[in-house]
């Protein structure tokens, strides 16, 4: 294909409908240019290329409740899902950022304040809406085209535009959450949360966040919260009070709407958001928080201005579902870790950035799995590193059905 006939087909996309959808995705396959899905959040290939076509689906943010069942848009962000859903005394296990995307953050499984409740966004699908490579419009369900549909929950944007997600909601009256800041030791916090976490009840998950100044929404410093998928603040006080009696923790508990707990994202600046900084680092599904691995952390963070180490407990109704039922890559992980540090320029050298990869590569010697959505960048020989063996062979089979041109490629590339 000629430059020329790149540079003329118009750059970005909003379609208002599916069938704009189909039309959009016929034409970057009869162009054989570049194409990007973005949905309406603001994962890392929300910053596309300058050549090709950009698909943005942020005009198709219905949602839509009968019943339990929810049918959304795929360009919809969580914060919107969980204010509808409220009036309706409802919840998705989702994201912990408003701005999150439906579409992104379920395709790689989805976790989230209510997975150990829950689940992930996948166990909660039971529908999907996909425009193929052909720009066929197919439903797909456990009894509709079942092996796209076992692709599509976890193994990311490969196999076409989901433009309606269908899931099972649950009933949510309200919730009480925790914040603790931790001014002492925080190894000793990390123990202490790994111990009670391992009998703690389903409606418990928390978050461990330790970070340098960036935004309001995550203030500096290392931080637990915890969310109870009930109304139950005392129960909560309680369930937390090994973590609260520690020298140096302060912990408040409210009882706050499920979508207040949600972060806010700074509004971008300008027209097109400038992309984030580099990130040196990464993540992994760990089956345990041993004593090791939180030295490790605590250590590292110490150790650069600049970093972040961030932590989400797992387990509960995660392990309700079988491993080969979905593509998500460890269900046996009871702990999802990320640690690395922004590559600022101006505050860190080279030296300093082979330091920072050198503790990342201890540190992730003992996941289970790496976690896709929490991966920015795309490097396909990371790809066998995020789902297990079989699932991959699996992946690649319904590849080879539904995509075997590869014209959905900008994601973590399943190849056939």
């Amino acid at each position: 294909m000629a430059d020329d006939s790149v540079a003329a087909v118009p750059s970005v996309h909003r379609p208002r409908t599916v069938t704009e959808v189909a039309e959009v995705v016929r034409l970057a396959s009869r162009e054989a240019v570049p194409l990007t899905v973005v949905s309406g959040g603001h994962g890392p290939w929300s910053h596309g290329p300058a050549a090709g076509i950009r698909l943005e689906l942020g005009e198709l943010s219905q949602v839509e409740v009968d019943g339990s069942t929810v049918r959304i848009g795929g360009g919809a962000v969580w914060g919107d899902v969980a204010t509808t859903l409220a009036a309706h005394g409802l919840a998705l296990s989702s994201g912990d950022t408003a701005s999150v995307g439906v579409g992104g953050l379920t395709l790689g499984g989805g976790i989230g304040w209510m997975a150990r409740a829950w689940g992930l966004a996948v166990d909660q699908l039971i529908g999907a809406q996909v425009v193929t490579a052909t720009g066929e419009v197919v439903e797909a369900s456990a009894d509709a085209h079942p092996e796209l549909f076992w692709a599509l929950r976890g193994g990311g944007g490969n196999f076409g535009v989901v433009t309606r997600f269908d899931f099972v909601a649950h009933p949510l009256p309200g919730i009480a959450f925790s914040e603790s800041r931790i001014d002492g030791d925080e190894a000793a916090v990390l123990k202490a949360t790994r111990d009670l976490l391992r009998d703690a009840p389903r409606e418990l998950t928390v978050t461990y966040m330790d970070v340098p100044p960036m935004d309001p929404s995550a203030p500096a410093g290392a931080r637990l919260s915890a969310v109870w998928a009930a109304p139950e603040p005392d129960r909560l006080r309680a369930v937390m009070e090994p973590i609260s009696a520690l020298d140096g923790v302060q912990t408040e508990v409210t009882t706050p709407a499920y979508r207040e707990v949600l972060l806010e994202m700074p509004a971008p600046e300008g027209e097109e958001p400038a992309a984030p900084p580099g990130f040196i680092g990464g993540n992994g599904l760990y089956a345990e928080l041993d004593d090791a691995l939180i030295a490790q952390l605590v250590a590292f963070r110490r150790s650069y201005p600049a970093s972040v180490v961030f932590l989400r407990s797992l387990g509960g109704a995660i392990r309700d579902v079988a491993q080969e039922d979905t593509a998500f890559p460890a269900r046996a992980a009871n702990w999802f870790v990320l640690a690395g540090a922004f590559d600022i320029p101006g505050l860190i050298d080279d030296q300093t950035r082979a330091a920072i990869d050198a503790d990342w590569s201890v540190i992730e010697r003992g996941r289970l799995a790496e976690y896709g959505n929490f991966a920015d960048t795309e490097r396909p020989q990371a790809v066998s590193g995020m789902f297990s063996e079989h699932a991959l062979s699996r992946l690649r089979a319904t590849k080879a059905a539904w995509d075997p041109q590869n014209l959905f490629h900008r994601n973590h590339n399943i190849t056939v």
